[in-house]
């Protein structure tokens, strides 16, 4: 119900055929850049607020442009940019140019594509921010586009370490610093084969020399071990050497195809499958800590850069934020409705006579399948059991199988998203009153003051649309109770790796435990909290903890959950309600291999994010009690 902005998108093309190949078999010189434009297409869940491209030519004569760029802001950035760059294109009769011709006079038709969707993750917008960014220098091999799914939890350490090499940061942001790092280390690399060779070698031979033996393991090694936090770096150097580096804990995710014509890298595999058509079998996670390197000559090369210890691949991203058409990704989803299954019997008192299941919004659709199939299977083993003892009595007739039989699972669309709210009334009342009609209910499949309401989400986090209209909605069909399902556990803590949320008054579960704390009469406890985390900020790395966990620490998860239905519940709802999460034991069964759940348990993987909770908690403590 709560939309949240999240991990951007990154996709890349690299061609290993010259371009001739392409047009001779697919029709086009520019087929790659309409494969770019799906893959960022199939992407567009994963930032909405920008896009920008870039492409490099391998070929380009002197005195002809080889690095190009193009970005937009909006909901509708893609489209803006390839409407901006056809015109271009249609200009170029490619039938009527050779290849070589092509190479020089066609924008946006090179060896190289790169593709950014961005979500802000600080709160900070306008062009300056959106990716790639470019890095210029009269020799190719300095060149540098970059751009990335990330957020780096130690910015300030990343700026002293630049300013340090004598380096001017235009912008302080984390994508700036990077480009700065990697472009001090890329000149280093670039200045240590022109000492190998400058006494051998006269140019222009020494400068293809130096193109030639690039090495971006040796500019990923001097670089990406001072980062924190999560990320998907990709860059491209001018000269034609490209590469994809992903966090040593794997928060971010990134996956690659490669065959004799093509090397792709994406954030999501069904994008692959789909746009290349290719099997899900051939598609490769790129590993933790790893980067995928694709040199001028295209060699391609999958390295160790960064030590890895326990993996941290993001949970959310397979409850919520990645697509459900991955296979693995659609199963993680069902079983996580599945195991809601025994809370949710336990909440009706397993009557499902007088219960109507349903979900909002449409990304829960997944989860529900699963749910549904949980309770089914419930249902059918209640039938044989109802079966049975009428067999064991000998008085079993046919209009006792008829009423059996007959029970199915009340399965409802409930909620329909009908319009999309205007922000022309931007406070207050009337704004709430709008929020209410975003859905339309569908009325006459809840039988009034009887019947139970079980509607799942994917998440509960600030809970501010389930106060605001959901629950006003739903109460418009009179159900006895409202049951709001969470297929993920309660959101405790901020996430510092890629997602907006970094307050922690933001989260509805932070503030129910406060609110027991106050009510308990155990004040005390905050101010105690906030010493530690202040004690904190002078802690090494290995001593560092999460002290707000220390918050939640007084309380069950079931008390917490109370708490907050009867602080989201809005005056005049008359239905009871009840909003039930998913357990942490649920969340590690559906999904094993993505262990990454700081959100919810506060268990942060790297220093960084253990650092910026304590802040948070010192700013919200600072803010709300030392006035």
């Amino acid at each position: 119900m709560e939309t949240l902005k999240h991990e951007c998108g990154i996709a890349m093309i690299r061609l290993l055929k010259p371009l001739e190949y392409y047009k001779e078999k697919y029709g086009t010189y520019s087929w790659a850049l309409g494969r770019l434009y799906l893959l960022m297409e199939k992407q567009h869940n994963r930032g909405q607020e920008a896009a920008g491209i870039g492409v490099v030519k391998l070929k380009a004569r002197p005195g002809s442009e080889y690095v190009f760029r193009e970005r937009a802001l909006g909901a509708d950035a893609i489209q803006k940019i390839f409407g901006t760059i056809k015109p271009e294109l249609d200009k170029i009769q490619e039938d009527k140019l050779s290849p070589r011709e092509v190479e020089e006079e066609a924008p946006f038709v090179g060896e190289i594509y790169m593709g950014h969707l961005r979500y802000s993750t600080t709160g900070k917008s306008g062009m300056s921010y959106v990716h790639p960014f470019l890095r210029r220098n009269n020799w190719p091999s300095r060149n540098l586009l970059l751009c990335g799914n990330f957020n780096l939890t130690n910015v300030e350490e990343i700026f002293s370490h630049v300013v340090d090499k004598g380096q001017h940061p235009r912008i302080y942001s984390d994508t700036v610093m990077l480009l700065e790092q990697l472009g001090y280390a890329l000149d280093r690399e670039n200045h240590r084969i022109y000492r190998k060779y400058r006494n051998h070698l006269k140019e222009p031979f020494l400068t293809q020399k130096i193109e030639s033996e690039i090495s971006l393991k040796n500019v990923l090694e001097a670089t990406a071990p001072l980062w924190d936090g999560g990320f998907v770096i990709c860059g491209v150097t001018g000269s034609g050497d490209c590469f994809a580096l992903r966090d040593s804990k794997g928060i971010r995710p990134a996956f690659y195809y490669h065959d004799d014509e093509i090397v792709v890298i994406a954030s999501e595999r069904p994008v692959i499958q789909t746009v290349f058509d290719v099997a899900r079998k051939d598609i490769r996670e790129l590993e933790p800590g790893s980067a995928i390197t694709v040199a001028r000559n295209g060699n391609i090369l999958i390295e160790k850069i960064l030590d890895t210890d326990r993996f941290s691949k993001c949970s959310f991203e397979r409850i919520y934020f990645s697509r459900g058409s991955d296979a693995d990704i659609y199963k993680e989803r069902k079983k996580l409705g599945r195991n809601l299954v025994p809370q949710i019997l336990e909440n009706i008192n397993y009557d499902f006579d007088k219960t109507v299941f349903s979900f909002i919004p449409n990304t829960a659709e997944v989860a529900f399948l699963g749910m549904v199939e949980g309770l089914e299977y419930h249902l059918e083993e209640k039938k044989k059991s109802e079966i049975l003892k009428l067999l064991e009595s000998d008085s079993i007739t046919r209009n006792d199988l008829d009423k059996i039989f007959a029970r199915r699972l009340r399965i409802e669309k409930i909620a329909i998203k009908d319009i999309k709210l205007r922000t022309f009334i931007s406070e207050g009342d009337s704004r709430n009153d709008m929020a209410t009609h975003v859905y339309d209910v569908t009325y006459g499949c809840v039988t009034n003051n009887e019947d139970s309401l079980v509607v799942l989400d994917d998440s509960i986090v600030r809970g501010t649309t389930l106060k605001q209209s959901i629950l006003k909605i739903l109460d418009r069909l009179h159900p006895k109770n409202i049951f709001v399902v969470s297929s993920s556990p309660q959101v405790r803590y901020p996430d510092y790796y890629g997602i907006d949320m970094s307050s922690l008054e933001e989260f509805a579960a932070f503030r129910a435990a406060v609110e027991l704390i106050k009510e308990k009469g155990m004040s005390d406890l905050l101010k105690t909290v906030y010493e530690e985390c202040r004690a904190m900020e002078s802690a090494e790395n290995a001593e560092l903890k999460n002290c707000v966990k220390s918050i939640y620490l007084p309380f069950t998860p079931d008390e917490i959950s109370n708490k907050m239905a009867r602080m989201l519940k809005p005056e005049g709802i008359k239905a009871k309600v009840k909003l039930i999460f998913q357990t942490m034991e649920g969340l590690e069964s559906s999904i094993p291999d993505h262990s990454g759940d700081w959100y919810f348990s506060g268990n942060y993987p790297t220093p960084g994010g253990i650092r910026l909770v304590n802040r948070a908690y010192i700013k919200y403590y600072e803010k709300n009690f030392m006035i």
